[in-house]
């Protein structure tokens, strides 16, 4: 095959882990959550298999399938945005991120005061709208950066633009990275600009990540070492930290995603499309928004009927997530579940994929789809059950 697309529904999971409950998180099932509202209408998704994998608990199998159809199990020992793609990409992360529910220690503190030049406000696990209604006014007031974590291996810097530019925000975020290092290692700094007057303020598109790099190779490495190319769209490349991207494109929104991956797919290119869809995750789930995240459900079955009919004969389309991020949860973590996985192409049998032991068996089939040598990275391909 020539070009394969993969789509990450960000947080899109379909069912709680047989591990969940060490994460606090028996009983979640994001897409259940959705059903359950009575107002997903995903058909593009139902006739590709969605609702017959196995074990799925929600909705109703409409028909035969048009796609392969499975869910994945994750084995490394996290639940956050970084490591899931990073397993999916053939990477099995044994030993968490380290996070601070507590906030971050005096020296880290110290250190990013005397980089930064600015005092520090917060410090503390925090919503990222809450914590800018608290904290906002007095960031205006003082010039000092709104620092802040969350149950994920993230820090957080927060920044009015009109205070502290975007481009001193992202430098500021750059000495973060390299302060936050070793001992003190997080998986993300994130800048996190907004704008607005006292109370409402509001978050910008200029949100940038700076992720620690993969701790080895992964599957981009080997499809870009293989001559091929490797196109991310959305925080793709923040999250590999720019390893194995060949081309990148930001993006702002879910609708902006789906419309640059749209206009990829009528170019020609051979090697991957890897796609991220970050307000599943950012704007609807974390913020428990369920009304909000069924309809951008709705909305990409939509975009992906303009999608279907862009596939070439060598293509291969999947579609999956990282994690999940159930809005009716309490808190407002991501969730431990499995992801869901269909697998769509001209040359895609409708077969059951069962239950995969891990989410690097995509990347996996990635290389295969590809003929690119994933050996030595985790996983189980399946490319010969759907062909």
């Amino acid at each position: 095959m020539k070009r394969v697309f993969l789509i990450v529904l960000d947080s899109c999971g379909c069912g709680a882990l047989p591990d969940a409950a060490a994460f606090g998180d028996c009983g979640t099932h994001t897409l259940r959550t959705l059903v359950h509202s009575g107002k997903l209408h995903v058909p593009n998704l139902e006739k590709a298999g969605l609702f017959h994998i196995d074990g799925i608990g929600c909705g109703t199998p409409l028909g035969e399938p048009a796609a392969a159809y499975g869910k994945c199990a994750e084995r490394s020992a996290g639940k956050d945005t970084t490591t899931g793609h990073w397993e999916i990409a053939g990477l099995i992360s044994t030993v968490p991120m380290k996070t601070y529910p507590d906030g971050f220690p005096k020296e880290v503190l110290n250190r990013l005061r005397a980089a930064s030049g600015r005092e520090i406000l917060c410090n503390l696990p925090y919503s990222g709208t809450e914590v800018i209604r608290d904290y906002g006014q007095q960031h205006l007031e003082t010039g000092a950066l709104i620092v802040y974590t969350s149950a994920d291996s993230v820090l957080q810097i927060a920044a009015h633009e009109s205070v502290i530019p975007v481009p001193e925000l992202y430098r500021i975020c750059e000495q973060a990275r390299e302060i936050m290092q070793g001992e003190y290692a997080v998986g993300r700094i994130i800048a996190r600009p907004f704008t607005g007057t006292y109370p409402d303020f509001r978050r910008t598109a200029n949100r940038h990540d700076y992720s620690v790099s993969p701790f080895a190779p992964t599957v981009l490495d080997r499809i870009q070492a293989a001559g091929k190319t490797v196109i991310s769209v959305g925080k793709i490349a923040d999250i590999f930290n720019g390893q194995g991207i060949s081309e990148g494109h930001r993006t702002v929104s879910n609708d902006d995603g789906m419309g640059k991956t749209i206009q990829i797919a009528a170019r020609d290119f051979n090697g991957l499309c890897f796609v991220n869809l970050v307000e599943f995750d950012s704007a609807f789930g974390h913020r428990r928004d369920i009304a909000g995240y069924t309809q951008a459900m709705n909305t990409f079955d939509a975009q992906l009927g303009a999608l279907l009919p862009q596939l070439r004969e060598d293509d291969l389309l999947m579609i999956t997530a990282d994690h999940g991020c159930d809005p009716a949860a309490h808190g407002t973590d991501h969730t431990r579940e499995y992801i869901p996985l269909l697998v769509l192409g001209k040359q895609v049998k409708p077969v059951n994929l069962g239950i995969r032991s891990s989410f690097s068996d995509i990347g996996q089939t990635v290389c295969e789809a590809l003929g690119v040598s994933a050996e030595g990275l985790a996983g189980t391909g399946f490319l010969s059950r759907i062909l």
